[in-house]
């Protein structure tokens, strides 16, 4: 799925993802990603399927679908997969590319590595999950 993209992917330390984190923290959270390009129409997940990574979004912009329905649109700093990759359930939504992305991939191992070391970083990505389930059951917050 790589592709070539005419602009620079966001660095990490601009992503709210890792605000707070040190210059050797982030040094150790880059050094379990692997950076992705997929390109505009390509599905990054499937609804329904086993989830064997966690992406974050760190340049373009991608449609969430529920059951054919969509309920988000994501970009620069969201990310996706998490709920499998924390519970090991199938994929609970299809993420579409809008546009030419730039991701930041984990699999099971190095995510598990990840929150294992930033406990800062676990509470954030499961308060990001558990916002989606909420929009997804109840709509959007107040």
């Amino acid at each position: 799925m790589p592709t070539d993209t005419s602009t620079t992917p966001t660095p990490l330390t601009d992503l709210d993802l890792f605000a707070g984190f040190s210059k050797s923290e982030l040094r150790a959270v880059q050094r379990l990603m692997t950076p992705v390009r997929i390109r505009a129409g390509r599905d990054l997940t499937r609804e329904g399927e086993t989830g064997r990574e966690f992406m974050i979004i760190v340049d373009g912009t991608a449609t969430v679908r529920r059951q054919g329905r969509v309920i988000a649109t994501l970009g620069t700093g969201d990310f996706v997969g998490e709920l499998s990759m924390l519970a090991g359930v199938p994929r609970t939504a299809t993420v579409t590319a809008d546009t030419d992305l730039a991701v930041e991939a984990l699999n099971r191992r190095e995510f598990a590595s990840l929150l294992d070391g930033s406990p800062r970083l676990a509470r954030k990505v499961m308060v990001g999950a558990i916002r989606r389930l909420h929009v997804v059951d109840h709509g959007p917050a107040d």
